[in-house]
């Protein structure tokens, strides 16, 4: 066959691994700053994400809570765009592979690693109650989620470089031991978007843990709560809607108004040149509120129909497993166990 005939093979994608915590409420800092990232993602890569639901019992969980915020993360996910022709997405208890290896990988995990992360340091801190072994180990546990897909990518936020180096010397350990058996994971850093930040102290990054309600903004809130938290929110006595040293609130401001129309810093000043903060703030929520209107109504589509979410999930989770699978069943012939019988 001569070389113009020959079919060029399609370039294989890269696979990227992302998982999220059902924490039963989604922030405007959270869809801006990771899911509408992983929308964006999926055309370009192989993407395969999931509802790290193992995770969240590191803290105490009220059951029923529990179960309800880890479907409607599900069908919130899926609202936001994330698309299941193009993805993979499951929720991660589902797949027994996650535990199972995350074990594995504890055993190839140094007590000095684990006890420099950072956020055990910080949890520990808020949750002096509660420290328990999950709480200090749940870094092998991610490894694991991200290692079982053989992922090539993860996305990463400046709070997770410590995780993803953490997976990526415990895949290099154990391929050094016994040869390789795992992609070793580069971070992904995404598309600088605005880093949203509180509406009450701005100069700390949105959180729901905030106890002032009026300091965040939930995907799910309605229009006219939303409406309210960005009237309350912080300014300054400048009166002048541009980016500045000092004003932190309208910085916030017009990143949150950029990151919903698209509109750049230069063009949002101009639009607002000699009027108020109270109209400023009024557009910023309107936008919002238009932002989120159809996340909205696709998600009280998809919570009505738990069939099609039940049907979703088992086929995905079903499709991971036999991923997953193929990974733990060569680490573990690796090691030497005997393979399994079933």
């Amino acid at each position: 066959m001569s070389e113009e005939m020959k079919t060029t093979q399609p370039e294989k994608k890269k696979r990227i691994f992302s998982a999220i915590q059902p924490s039963g409420t989604i922030t405007l800092g959270n869809y801006v700053g990771a899911l509408r990232n992983w929308v964006k993602l999926q055309d370009e890569y192989d993407c395969i994400f999931a509802v790290a639901d193992l995770h969240a019992i590191t803290v105490r969980q009220d059951p029923k809570a529990f179960r309800k915020n880890i479907l409607e993360a599900y069908a919130l996910f899926l609202a936001c765009g994330i698309d299941l022709e193009k993805s993979l997405f499951f929720i991660q208890s589902h797949v027994h592979t996650h535990a199972e290896l995350a074990w594995v990988l504890n055993c190839y995990t140094q007590f000095g690693e684990l006890s420099r992360m950072t956020q055990f340091k910080d949890k520990s801190a808020k949750h002096a109650d509660n420290v328990n072994a999950g709480l200090f180990t749940y870094p092998s546990l991610m490894a694991a989620d991200i290692l079982l897909y053989q992922a090539d990518l993860v996305p990463i936020g400046a709070d997770q470089k410590q995780h993803l180096e953490l997976s990526r010397n415990i895949a290099e350990r154990f391929n050094g031991i016994y040869g390789k058996t795992f992609t070793v994971p580069d971070g992904y850093i995404p598309e600088v978007g605005a880093r949203i930040k509180s509406l009450q102290d701005p100069t700390k990054k949105m959180s729901k843990s905030d106890e002032n309600v009026n300091a965040w903004v939930a995907i799910l809130d309605k229009p006219d709560v939303i409406m309210k938290k960005f009237k309350r929110a912080v300014t300054d006595s400048d009166a002048k809607v541009c980016v500045g040293e000092g004003k932190d609130g309208i910085n916030n401001l017009i990143g949150i108004m950029s990151a919903v129309t698209g509109k750049t810093a230069d063009e949002i000043t101009a639009e607002f040149e000699g009027k108020g903060y109270g109209d400023f703030k009024t557009a910023v929520g309107e936008a919002v509120v238009e932002e989120v209107r159809p996340i909205q109504e696709r998600f009280a589509q998809l919570i009505d129909d738990k069939a099609y979410l039940e049907e979703q999930y088992r086929r995905c989770a079903e499709i991971a497993l036999k991923i997953s699978q193929r990974t733990l069943d060569k680490a573990m012939k690796k090691i030497g166990y005997i393979p399994r019988p079933f």
